[in-house]
């Protein structure tokens, strides 16, 4: 099995690979978690953003983005396939985005049973426990080395 980290802004994603991005991050987070929310809230088109995905056979396994939030940089909408998870594919995303962030502050908002593993990217725990669209999340950052 073919394995591709591919990071791109919006700009260079082709039609079909776009689509399966945003249909992805539609069955994980609207359909399985059951969160109607905007997900298409503008921020993918932003000219800073880019998109990572994980490809397996050009086939769109796995996808996050990345964000120019001013002073630090935003990690989001981390998504992997059900049928493609356990396997560590979110770490290669992982790796890929904070390779992109570089020295940068790094926050997200981690579901909270994912907290270990962003701890283990040297993420902590910033504020308190909040609910966002019936998921339980946490603030989290990575200072600056």
């Amino acid at each position: 099995m073919s394995t591709q980290v591919l990071t791109v802004p919006v700009d260079e994603l082709a039609p079909r690979l776009a689509y399966e991005l945003w249909r992805l991050r539609q069955q994980v987070f609207v359909v399985e978690q059951d969160c109607p929310y905007p997900d298409l809230d503008g921020r993918d088109l932003e000219d800073t953003t880019q998109h990572v995905m994980l490809l397996e056979d050009e086939r769109l396994v796995g996808c996050l983005r990345v964000l120019d939030d001013g002073d630090w940089a935003r990690i989001g909408r981390v998504a992997v396939a059900p049928a493609s998870r356990g396997r560590g594919l979110a770490a290669l995303m992982m790796d890929a985005a904070l390779a992109l962030c570089g020295d940068r502050e790094v926050r997200l908002d981690a579901q909270t049973g994912l907290t270990a593993f962003y701890e283990g990217y040297g993420f902590e725990v910033t504020g308190p426990e909040f609910d966002e669209d019936g998921v339980m999340h946490v603030p989290m950052c990575r200072r600056r080395p």
